[in-house]
């Protein structure tokens, strides 16, 4: 599909008179309606304040598809005989790609199906049902609303998200959640949250400490759930449905449908992630490449838009110790040593996200503010 550059320049450049960005920001989000508002409504042409600069969209001219395939993990036998290959497989990924899929995880396929089915239903309700959820308070354990940094951000992307978050309390009350997807939510956490703790034991095992070492330091302790949902888009050359950023957790497990859009980084290009039904995206975060000292990589990564759609998909980010218990983070001591000193100094997650939200999503990872 070709785009017309022209016409995108002269929609992204008109005079602040004739754009006033943080009006338009403030009418849309006053719908509290989302994207889903905006696809409901018939829209032709999208909103300018979802539009990518100029440059972006010539610099995705010169871009191409590759062969390349994130690496596949099977995970059956990885309580018997197979852990040693598992573990192996799992450090080449964590530390080339930073990102990998796994199959036979445990998860059954009706639970995984039921909490892309529950997400689309909770959209599909009426946006008077919706509205009960919109907020951008961030002390709310269960809020919806359209992009988090709607405010600050340099373009919307072409999303609406339902946030369930343990990090304003650990007191999570699965009456919260709306009552459209609630069992499905609550089974999905159940499960996801006992996968991330196999996860972290191989990953342990792949930097060569013992097998409790990331959950005794508290890495699977607090978790954030983002419920996206990614509406079919007219002009979805012109935007994307997440903007290109890596993760500020330890790990991001995804559960995806089948539409796909999920793209890494990789080798100076962009990688398309294909669904593998049944599968899971798994990437390594932040705070996990601070702590393994640049062993394992925490990568950038994106979603484009799509005629197709709507698209769901459901991260849950694994982000240690909440606010309620301050704790510092810093490389391993067991994987320094005088030959291989720490590259980064001790750091608190309220440090990190201070650092990371005071600059727009794409160029926001803090990694290198902390370095020594």
């Amino acid at each position: 599909m070709t785009m017309d550059i022209s016409d995108a320049s002269r929609t992204t450049t008109q005079t602040v008179t004739d754009y006033d960005r943080a009006k338009e920001v403030q009418a849309f989000d006053d719908t509290k309606a989302g994207v889903k508002g905006l696809v409901d409504a018939g829209i032709v042409n999208i909103p300018r304040i979802f539009i990518r600069p100029p440059e972006e969209l010539v610099e995705e001219l010169t871009s191409h598809q590759t062969n390349f395939q994130v690496p596949v993990i099977d995970l059956d036998g990885v309580r018997g005989n197979n852990l040693e290959e598992i573990v192996d497989q799992v450090r080449a990924a964590a530390e080339t790609w930073g990102f990998f899929q796994v199959v036979n995880h445990g998860i059954p396929l009706n639970v995984l199906e039921e909490m892309i089915e529950g997400i689309s239903k909770f959209n599909e309700l009426d946006v008077e049902l919706k509205k009960e959820f919109y907020t951008r308070d961030q002390t709310r354990n269960v809020r919806f609303n359209s992009n988090f940094d709607l405010h600050y951000s340099r373009t919307a992307n072409w999303r609406d998200t339902l946030t369930i978050s343990t990090l304003a309390s650990t007191n999570l009350d699965p009456n919260e959640y709306p009552e459209v997807c609630r069992d499905a939510a609550r089974e999905y956490i159940k499960n996801v949250t006992k996968l991330a703790e196999t996860l972290f034991e191989l990953l342990s095992l792949a930097l060569g400490l013992k097998a409790e070492h990331l959950l005794e330091i508290g890495c699977p302790k607090e978790y954030i759930l983002l419920c996206q949902y990614y509406p079919p888009c007219p002009q979805p050359d012109l935007t994307l449905g997440a903007t290109g950023h890596s993760d500020p957790s330890f790990l991001t497990i995804l559960l995806q449908d089948q539409i796909g859009g999920l793209q890494v980084f990789h080798d100076n290009q962009w990688v398309g992630v294909q669904p593998i039904v049944g599968g899971l995206v798994v990437n390594i975060g932040d705070f996990l490449q601070i702590i393994s000292n640049d062993k394992f990589k925490s990568v950038k990564h994106r979603v484009v838009a799509s005629h197709v759609g709507p698209r769901v998909s459901v991260p849950c980010f694994f982000m240690g110790h909440n606010a309620e218990i301050p704790k510092s983070y810093g490389p391993i001591k067991e994987l320094t040593s005088a030959e291989n000193p720490p590259i980064y100094r001790d750091f608190r997650a309220s440090e990190y996200f201070s650092k990371r939200f005071s600059t727009v999503l794409d160029d926001n990872s803090p990694l290198h503010q902390l370095k020594l």
